[in-house]
């Protein structure tokens, strides 16, 4: 059992690796790289280079989940379920990362798809696809958010074994923690789906205004912890 619990968290940590890799460099040196660039390159990185990251990517993010579920729910058998800070801090850094994967695999694997089949097709001499421009742009705010969600969500994971968040809690205290946690992480991830240009998407147009709403939410969501749970 332990072996196995072992195996299981190192091939979370290596398809984790994997996958927040990848959102970086998508958005550290990619997104900037397009911007600049030329179109003709730019369309050839969009035709070979990103299926290539993508699947890697969407991958990473798929086994990453897929381990770290595996790993909870082989922990929990062996020790029984209780709420304690390393539940809290798992399920704050675990809830971030099922938003971050659903990113991927329903919205900005969908949307990367159309921008993609647009490149081979304007390479190939056919008319631009008019949803292409569009569906980059939901996808880019996508990555945002789980870039900005990525900034809270590693804290948690590496808090639940090097910090304790809390040292008293009561059923009532952790339902306030989990309505005040899951509404704040809703309402950003509502801003990637439904969000247009304005006052909260402008901070994701940026890679510092992505860093920044990530640290803020980081220290609002360690807040109401350290409210409801002193």
């Amino acid at each position: 059992m332990e072996l196995s619990l072992m195996l299981l968290r190192w091939l979370h940590f290596l398809f984790g690796i994997t996958w927040i890799g990848l959102l970086y460099y998508f958005n550290f040196v990619q997104t900037p790289f397009f911007a600049e660039t030329e179109p003709a390159v730019r369309s050839g990185a969009q035709q070979k280079l990103l299926p290539r990251a993508l699947w890697w990517f969407r991958w990473g993010a798929m086994g990453t989940v897929i381990f770290g579920l595996a790993y909870l729910i082989m922990w929990w058998d062996m020790i029984g379920f209780s709420f304690t800070p390393w539940t809290v801090a798992i399920f704050t850094g675990g809830t971030l990362g099922l938003f971050m994967w659903a990113n991927v695999w329903f919205v900005i694997w969908p949307k990367q798809k159309v921008v993609i089949a647009n490149a081979i097709a304007v390479a190939g001499g056919q008319p631009a696809n008019p949803a292409a421009a569009p569906a980059g742009r939901r996808g880019a705010l996508a990555s945002r958010t789980n870039t900005l969600f990525s900034i809270p969500m590693l804290f948690f994971m590496g808090a639940a074994s090097h910090y304790s968040l809390f040292t008293f809690t009561t059923p009532h205290r952790l339902e306030a923690w989990a309505v005040l946690s899951l509404g704040l992480i809703v309402l950003v991830e509502l801003n990637a789906l439904i969000g247009t240009q304005g006052t909260t998407k402008k901070p994701l147009d940026s890679i510092s205004g992505t860093i920044w709403s990530g640290v803020i939410l980081w220290v609002v969501l360690v807040g109401i912890i350290a409210w409801v749970m002193p």
